[in-house]
């Protein structure tokens, strides 16, 4: 598979997460969020995402279109997959990763480790400095059927990625792969960037990740 490479963009003094989102979607190409791997969960939302850095910021946005929402979670550090949630993993040295994840109304959730028995959560200190907007809002609430439209923007500090050494993202090669998923809806839904060859859905499986350059 053809490397994901992370374009490199201007940085803008004092830039908003709304301006991040315009920026993205002006300067980079949505990548869809598509793969079925697991027959036995057939429902598949439209997904995409765009990302891009400025050497100290990943810069991330979804767009989701989808039959079902739900955001319960609240609490930083939260079980958020059980929502509507969207979700980042990416490894620098292919023996350890790091998961971001975000349900529908900008609740995250960071953790790092060699696999998904083994995980370290973020400091709340460094999950302050990780910026989330949803077109959704930050209320939540329970599932809602019908058809719902929503965008999310995050931005990510590259202290935040505190057990590796990052000065600058310019140049660095990683592997990473992008999910959706909503474990505890009515109807559960589980689609993944790069494909996942499991038998059962499994986002914790570094070894599907895909490569991953920064410009």
């Amino acid at each position: 598979m053809t490397p994901l490479v992370v374009k490199r963009l201007k940085r803008a003094k004092a830039i908003s997460l709304k301006d991040i989102g315009a920026r993205l979607e002006a300067e980079i190409p949505a990548v869809p969020v598509a793969h079925i791997n697991w027959p036995q969960h057939p429902y598949c939302p439209v997904v995409s995402f765009r990302i891009g850095h400025v050497q100290t910021e990943i810069w991330l946005a979804f767009a989701v279109s989808e039959a079902r929402i739900r955001a319960l979670e609240t609490r930083t550090q939260g079980e958020v997959y059980r929502d509507s949630c969207v979700e980042f993993f990416v490894s620098f040295d292919r023996a350890h990763y790091y998961n971001f994840e975000v349900n529908c109304i900008g609740t995250p959730h960071f953790a790092y480790g060699p696999d998904r028995h083994t995980r370290t959560l973020l400091s709340l200190p460094l999950m302050a400095q990780i910026e989330t907007q949803s077109s959704l809002g930050k209320q939540p609430f329970d599932e809602k059927a019908g058809g719902f439209e929503w965008s999310l923007t995050a931005r990510i500090p590259v202290a935040c990625f505190a057990h590796d050494a990052i000065a600058s993202l310019s140049g660095m090669r990683a592997t990473a792969n992008f999910y959706k998923i909503g474990s505890s809806l009515s109807v559960p839904h589980f689609l993944t960037w790069n494909p996942v060859r499991t038998a059962e859905p499994d986002y914790h499986r570094p070894e599907f990740f895909g490569a991953t350059l920064f410009e």
